[in-house]
């Protein structure tokens, strides 16, 4: 039996999620003790800007937009590449079930497909951005 398959696609994300879910808790208690120490010190320091200042960079929506935008190009392109790699094998002569041809043609299409649709997203919220 395989293991490969099972931990890339089981444990993997898992681990993957848990690490940012920890990233994320550490971040937020290291913030929070800052402030807590500062109100115990009691000195003349404003709380609200403080926090204010510890709190996280907030992303403006162009950002969010140019970001949306620069995803949907590279999964676009990763999945076109991949589809174009699994139609080469095709045409040299390569069955279909081989691993060649369906492993590239089955990740080509999810990422084009996630590419689309951040595209998509990108097409049809830009006019709601106004600088």
């Amino acid at each position: 039996m395989n293991l490969v398959p099972i931990f890339v696609c089981c444990v993997l994300p898992v681990s993957i999620v848990l690490i940012m879910f920890g990233a994320q808790m550490f971040a937020d208690n290291k913030r929070a003790a800052v402030l807590i120490k500062a109100i115990e010190a009691n000195k003349d320091i404003n709380a609200d800007k403080l926090a204010e200042a510890l709190s996280k960079p907030r992303k403006t929506p162009r950002e969010l937009l140019n970001r949306r935008l620069l995803r949907g190009c590279i999964f676009s392109l990763v999945g076109l590449g991949l589809l174009i790699v699994s139609v080469v094998g095709l045409v040299t002569g390569a069955h279909f079930e081989a691993d060649q041809v369906s492993v590239p043609m089955l990740f080509g299409a999810v990422s084009l497909a996630v590419g689309i649709s951040y595209l998509v997203v990108y097409f049809v919220t830009r006019k709601d951005i106004r600088d």
